[in-house]
């Protein structure tokens, strides 16, 4: 899709990956609506506030009311509570999912007719390349994130035939607040991950693969669970 003078909503657009997405739409010449808990968090000149819990169905619907025009949409807004699928608390899973599956369904069920008034447009879920894989510390965001997986493939199925293209984003970890515990393994900059992102949207590319490390997961899915994991061989 074109991306110059189109109309974009972006959630959890105030830091982040997020908040590059907004900017970079905005060079590109496109209107931008960016979304988040508290509005007045969103500090680029140009993007027009949205108050939007994707995990609060009320807030959700508010947010689509007050967009209009809207051909593509990037679910971003994530979580991350390193809770264990075994012994984390269940709140915190269950935040995990809200944010990661149940949010982007209601967000793209609630722009959906906006993206198909213009000609269908785009949706673009932010992934992992932990929705492959899952290490100690993030079984419950990865569970999170296959999830997510599973319902980007369901959104391109079933909105092929209003003609929204939908991509998925898989990428290991960012130089971003929510990556700041992570020390020990390289990080990509999520000003480089957003442009390669946007021009794989633009180019209408439906799985995007940012950095060696996803590259390196989804050739090991053909692998069977003993390529992923050789413990178990």
């Amino acid at each position: 899709m074109e991306l110059a003078g189109s109309t974009a909503f972006v959630t959890g657009a105030n830091r982040g990956l997020g908040r590059h997405f907004a900017e970079q739409l905005l060079e590109r010449g496109a209107v931008v609506y960016g979304g988040a808990r508290n509005p007045d968090s969103i500090d680029l000149p140009g993007v027009i506030p949205i108050a939007l819990d994707v995990t609060d169905a009320d807030s959700v619907a508010a947010a689509a009311k007050a967009a209009s025009g809207v051909s593509l949409l990037i679910n971003n807004a994530g979580s991350y509570t390193g809770a264990s699928v075994t012994d984390g608390s269940m709140d915190d899973i269950r935040l995990e999912m809200d944010t990661h599956y149940f949010g982007p369904l209601a967000v793209t069920r609630a722009f959906v007719p906006q993206l198909a008034q213009h000609g269908g447009g785009a949706v673009l879920n932010v992934l992992s390349v932990l929705s492959w894989i899952t290490y100690p510390g993030y079984s419950a965001y990865s569970a999170a994130k296959a999830a997510a997986w599973s319902l980007t493939n369901a959104l391109r199925n079933e909105l092929a035939a209003q003609g929204t293209q939908v991509s998925a984003l898989h990428v290991g970890f960012m130089d971003t607040d929510m990556a700041s515990h992570v020390v020990d393994s390289p990080k990509s900059d999520p000003a480089s991950v957003a442009r390669l992102a946007l021009d794989a949207v633009e180019a209408g590319d439906v799985e995007i693969l940012a950095d060696a490390g996803s590259r390196h997961v989804q050739v090991g899915l053909a692998g069977g669970v003993v390529a992923l994991y050789p413990q178990y061989a």
